[in-house]
């Protein structure tokens, strides 16, 4: 197949970009390294040191022999994404090409509407450019979890049916998002189902729970094939975190009461679900949605796990309380549904002392790059507004 991936210099990007490749399909990448200038913006860095798109695909070509083509340029400028989509002609794409993070969008009102255009118009262009080139291609759009909220009922995949006054129906899950950035992913939701019905397209959106891991079979292969691991506040996720705050001997900070819960995966359980995304495609003018995640744990229950893995392989780790920057439930019932991925033969990597172990042994190989000053939170969801 030829498969575009939108985002492919990012971190789940570039995995998802050499997975495919490995897999002998013609890749393609768009990228306008924006991720990269948000970094230095807010002076982070991922735990090791990425090299330039450049040269990790030439690294790739001289390590597999295998090509990966890629396009720079922003999916907010219709005319680029229109003429990468034409040249690449795919029969899939894979949307990760947005602001990803949370706190990036609630820093201040200059983020927060960045994030919203950003992520909303790009999508919105990139299902235009499908109609005109490539109407039979296959969307596989990356969500969030984070667009349920934490009802009070079991989360469903995407849509729930309601009775009401003697009449059913079935219609979108509602959507509670936690945060400028998961409100883009709600109205991108709306406007892929849309798109879907009126542009007669096919589309995945993937509702995905918070990602761990450094390493896929493909970053291995060489150094410069490293994937960017972030344990910063910004563009970290919390067992990144914590591992990371365990292998340099400082408290895992855990937000609040620690009760909030969410569905985790591996990195390459991420892999893993796009393939069988894209090798088992929605039919044209069908919006379906796929729930990305494959344990529950309380952000509490994952900092004893990192404690138990760290205290095993000889360090000290302790867990402090601090105070959550987010406004959210810290306590609430989650019970969230992901059947149709297992159904469809999903292996999950499940939470272990052995993976643990691993992440935990990169980490300390690369701790000299570890900036502390960065790992504390600093932006708060309660703010004055400028």
């Amino acid at each position: 197949m030829r498969i575009l991936v939108l985002g492919g210099d990012g971190y789940l990007g570039w995995p998802t970009a050499m997975y495919f490749s490995k897999l002998g399909h013609e890749v393609f990448i768009v990228d306008n390294l924006s991720k990269r200038y948000w970094e230095a913006q807010h002076g982070v860095s991922p735990l090791m040191s990425i090299p330039s798109l450049q040269k990790r695909v030439r690294i790739w070509q001289e390590v597999t022999e295998k090509e990966i083509k890629f396009f720079i340029g922003d999916t907010t400028n219709h005319r680029f994404i229109y003429g990468a989509i034409e040249r690449a002609m795919p029969d899939a794409i894979i949307h990760y090409a947005e602001q990803p993070s949370a706190p990036y969008s609630m820093y201040n009102r200059e983020h927060a509407v960045f994030t919203q255009v950003n992520n909303i118009v790009g999508t919105l262009n990139v299902l235009f450019a499908m109609k005109k080139y490539v109407p039979n291609a296959h969307l596989i759009k990356l969500g969030t979890m984070g667009v349920y909220g934490t009802p009070n009922i079991d989360i469903e995949e995407g849509f729930i049916e309601i009775k009401h006054k003697g009449r059913k129906d079935v219609l979108p899950f509602p959507k509670r998002a936690g945060s400028f950035y998961h409100l883009t992913k709600v109205h991108d939701s709306n406007n892929i189902e849309f798109a879907c019905k009126v542009l007669e397209l096919g589309a995945t959106d993937l509702h995905q729970g918070p990602v761990y891991g450094i390493d896929t079979d493909e970053t291995i292969l060489h150094s410069n094939l490293v994937t960017s691991f972030h344990y910063d506040e910004i563009f970290g996720t919390v067992l990144n975190r914590f591992c990371v705050e365990a292998a340099i001997g400082v408290p895992l900070t855990v937000y609040g009461k620690g009760s909030q819960t969410r569905g985790y995966l591996n990195i390459c359980d991420t892999l893993q679900c796009v393939r069988i995304a894209v090798e088992n495609p929605a039919v044209l003018g069908e919006y379906r949605v796929m729930n990305q995640f494959t344990e529950v744990f309380s952000v509490m229950q994952l900092a004893e796990i990192v404690k138990t893995a760290g205290e095993k392989m000889g360090l000290k780790v302790d867990i402090r309380n601090i105070s959550n920057p987010r406004v959210e439930k810290e306590e609430h019932y989650y019970n969230p549904k992901n059947e149709k991925f297992l159904k469809l033969g999903l292996q999950p990597h499940k939470l272990s002392d052995v993976l643990l172990d691993s992440m935990l042994k990169r980490i300390i190989e690369a701790k000299e790059n570890i900036d502390t000053s960065i790992i504390l939170p600093s932006i708060k969801w309660k703010h004055k507004v400028i």
